[in-house]
């Protein structure tokens, strides 16, 4: 049992598809009135029936007690953070799923994801699928590496600090309430034999600063592989064996004290911080890896 593209999900599932554009709720254009969008649950289920096809039998959180635990940490008043690996735009339908599949749904419920924007604006197809989980939406960064106008760069810094910052506000609310914050500290999604996209951006510190407990959650496998136009409507919907690995909770402090106390020289401790969270990351991703490959080959 090996993996098995399928083709464009936007073709591969294109009933579904209008079925759940026709069901979308959340307006394309993200506003600091509306960065926070909770789960359109009718679209979840249809999502959960594409990936009953697309997740392989074999497939599960290796972990999954570590997610219940911070959960009960989350519940008893503590800011909980999940640090996750990012390859596709189904890293967090997977989570869900998986979660859903080991007994842990209400896990599931009290994850809100930090997303980019691009989710919303660029397709109102990619929209009906992200907005089947609970969201705050941000302005990555990275988005304004690509402008080069003078002028609107200025105005997009300008609304990124706005969105930035309401979206600030909603996760402070929420973080003390029983829901735990997901977070890809990359920024964007790997691309194979790009290696800066993979790369932790360093606001991942701050995020690290204002929680209590955090756990780090690797991914091994892919069901939606990113096509190389970029189309994100057009990824590729692969038939997969998806093993996801969690670290037991750490202490925030703790973390990211080591990590700054053993920055070198003439690097920003930010930067460092958010490199040591990928080099913990690559760590359990070769272990779930390696889990995944053994669990392949018995199924030849």
């Amino acid at each position: 049992m090996s993996p098995e593209v399928l083709g464009p999900i936007r073709e591969v599932y294109a009933d579904r598809g209008r079925t759940m554009v026709a069901a979308s709720g959340q307006p394309r254009v993200v506003t600091t009135e509306n960065v926070y969008q909770e789960a359109n649950t009718d679209n979840r289920g249809l999502i959960d029936q594409i990936l009953d096809e697309l997740v392989l039998p074999g497939s599960e959180i290796i972990g999954v007690e570590n997610l219940v635990q911070l959960h009960k940490r989350s519940c008893s008043g503590e800011s909980c953070l999940i640090l996750m690996e990012h390859y596709s735009n189904f890293d967090i339908p997977t989570l869900c799923h998986l979660l859903g599949r080991q007994h842990q749904s209400e896990v599931a419920e009290a994850i809100v994801a930090m997303a980019g924007m691009k989710l919303n604006e660029d397709s109102g197809f990619v929209k009906a699928f992200s907005e089947a989980y609970t969201r705050i939406v941000i302005y990555p960064t990275r988005s304004l590496d690509s402008i080069s106008d003078p002028t609107l760069l200025e105005e997009e810094r300008r609304r990124s600090k706005r969105l930035n910052m309401a979206a600030t506000r909603q996760m402070i609310r929420l973080k003390h309430t029983g829901r735990m914050i997901l977070l890809f500290p990359s920024g964007t999604r790997y691309r194979p034999g790009k290696p800066d996209t993979k790369r932790g951006v360093k606001e991942v510190d701050s995020y690290i600063k204002s929680f209590d407990a955090m756990i780090f959650v690797a991914i091994a496998g892919n069901v939606l592989r990113i096509h190389p136009t970029g189309d994100m409507s057009r990824d590729l919907a692969t038939k997969d064996m998806m093993i996801m690995q969690a670290s037991e909770p750490v202490s925030c402090e703790e973390f990211r004290a080591t990590a700054r106390d053993f920055t070198p020289e003439g690097i920003d401790p930010k930067q460092h911080v958010a490199d040591t969270v990928m080099v913990k990351l690559e760590e359990i991703h070769t272990s779930a890896e390696e889990l995944r490959q053994d669990r392949l080959k018995r199924c030849e």
